[in-house]
């Protein structure tokens, strides 16, 4: 056999044992660790700086909250399944379209009044630096994870 298949025979041989390794790794390695989601009720009392009072009452008026509008976010997601359930169906005018637009509208229009008083009605609960963070903290959390569309990608 000449060198140059030697050397040849010899770099497919590594190449085939460090694929073999590489993909025993790849199957047996540790998974990567899950993200774990941080509570945004826990990070807001840390953050504004609540007392143990405060935040029981919070929890609580949390819990009511979702307890109340629960329900809406349900019927908003089957208005918005009907909706879109019209994409298939050629005969269906503009007025009939408007129609369930204008429903997702008033369901959404709905939510966000409710969580809105929700919003205002905690903030009451707390002191003048406390209000100045929970505002903060509340821009925060209407921001995140949205992108202004003007940003350069």
């Amino acid at each position: 056999m000449k060198s140059g298949n030697k050397i040849l025979t010899l770099v497919i041989g590594l190449l085939l044992i460090s694929n073999i390794v590489l993909a025993y790794f790849l199957l047996n390695g540790k998974k990567p660790p899950k993200r774990e989601r941080t509570d945004p009720t826990e990070v807001m009392i840390k953050e504004v700086g609540m007392d143990e009072k405060q935040a029981a009452t919070h929890k609580q008026m949390k819990d009511d909250h979702f307890k109340a509008v629960r329900p809406l976010y349900d019927s908003l997601r089957a208005a918005k399944s009907m909706y879109f359930s019209l994409v298939k169906d050629t005969t269906i005018t503009d007025s009939v379209a408007k129609t369930y637009r204008e429903k997702i509208a008033a369901w959404q229009s709905t939510i966000d009044s409710m969580t809105f008083a929700h919003f205002r009605k905690m903030r009451n609960l707390l002191n003048p630096q406390q209000q100045v963070k929970y505002d903060e903290f509340v821009q925060k959390l209407m921001q995140r994870g949205r992108k202004d569309s003007t940003a350069k990608k």
